[in-house]
C-alpha cells in the first residue's frame, strides 16, 4: 500500500512538476517537465489561436489585442525555470513592445498571493490571466505541455511556436524574430 502511494506521487510530480531539464513526452494533454525544447511552425502549418479573454491577477477582465504578435508565458511562482526566465520575459516584453508584440501570462496550478508576490519581486508588468482554462482552448494547435511553456501567436492571429521549458535570450530572440519576419499565411 505504501508503495502504492509513493508510486502514485511520484507520477503525480512528474505530471506536474517543472525543471529546466527534465522528462518530456509526446502526450500534448498532460502538464510534464520542460526541457526547453522549441517548436517552430512555417506559416502554412499554423493553427489558429484562441480568442485570449479572461480574469486578470489585479481583478481586471481583459481580452488580448488581435494583429499583434503575442507572447503568452505559462507559469506558477513555485515553479524554478519560470522564477529564472521571468527577468528575461519582462525585458523582453519592455525591448518588444516598440515592435508591436504584447505578452501576457497564464497563471497555473497556484495561489493568487505567491504570484502576486512573484510579479512584484520580477517587476512584470504585462497582464497574467488567472483562468488557466485557457489552456485547454489551444487543444488544436501547440498545447501548452510543461510549465513553464512560452508560446508565440504570429500577428495574423496563428500558434506560431511554442517553447516547452524555460526560454533563453537567445532562443526567443530567434523565434521572434522569425514570427516577426513571416509572410501572411498561404
Amino acid at each position: 500500500m505504501k508503495r502504492l502511494a509513493l508510486a502514485l506521487l511520484a507520477s503525480t510530480f512528474l505530471l506536474t512538476g517543472c525543471s529546466s531539464g527534465g522528462v518530456s513526452t509526446a502526450n500534448q494533454n498532460a502538464f510534464v517537465s520542460g526541457d526547453g525544447v522549441a517548436i517552430y511552425l512555417k506559416p502554412a502549418e499554423r493553427k489558429p489561436a484562441p480568442v485570449i479573454s479572461g480574469a486578470t491577477l489585479d481583478s481586471g477582465t481583459i481580452t488580448l489585442l488581435t494583429g499583434k504578435v503575442t507572447v503568452l508565458n505559462i507559469w506558477a511562482s513555485w515553479c524554478s525555470p519560470c522564477r529564472a526566465e521571468a527577468p528575461l520575459l519582462s525585458d523582453f516584453s519592455n525591448k518588444y513592445q516598440s515592435q508591436g508584440v504584447q505578452f501576457a501570462g497564464v497563471l497555473t496550478r497556484d495561489n493568487p498571493s505567491s504570484a502576486l508576490e512573484f510579479v512584484k519581486r520580477f517587476k512584470i508588468t504585462y497582464p497574467i490571466f488567472t483562468d488557466d482554462a485557457i489552456l485547454a482552448k489551444f487543444r488544436n494547435s501547440l498545447v501548452p505541455n510543461a510549465i513553464p511553456t512560452t508560446l508565440i501567436i504570429d500577428s495574423h492571429g496563428y500558434v506560431a511556436a511554442r517553447v516547452s521549458g524555460e526560454v533563453t535570450v537567445a532562443l526567443l530572440t530567434d523565434l521572434l524574430t522569425k514570427v516577426l519576419k513571416d509572410p501572411p499565411h498561404a
